[in-house]
């Protein structure tokens, strides 16, 4: 999709209009990714307490590995695609990380 400027802006403020537009994307991206990392943090902390036997275990497991997915992909579209900091900040456990991108 493009977006067109009305034509009786000048240069300078079709600049500006664009300047404004982009720092409001970026502002946008970063609260998403915020939103994101938050979702994973609280499902990573919700897995990580329940015990083994727990019997609410699989769906905190499903829900973890979504939340993580998300966040991952996330990081991705804004160019970091090193996620092993996130892992270990996380305590991301390899039953989440062999599960990403399996849907149920």
């Amino acid at each position: 999709m493009s977006i067109r400027l009305p034509q009786n802006l000048s240069p300078a403020a079709a600049r500006t209009a664009l300047d404004v537009l982009s720092a409001e994307i970026h502002v946008e991206k970063a609260a998403s990714l915020g939103r994101a990392g938050e979702a994973a943090g609280r499902a990573m902390a919700a897995l990580l307490r329940a015990a083994p036997d727990d019997p609410d275990r699989p769906n905190l497991l499903a829900e973890a590995v979504d939340a993580v997915y998300g966040y991952f992909i996330q990081r991705e579209l804004m160019g970091m695609a090193s996620h092993g900091g996130v892992i270990r900040e996380l305590k991301i456990p390899p039953e989440v990380l062999a599960r990403l991108g399996v849907r149920r």
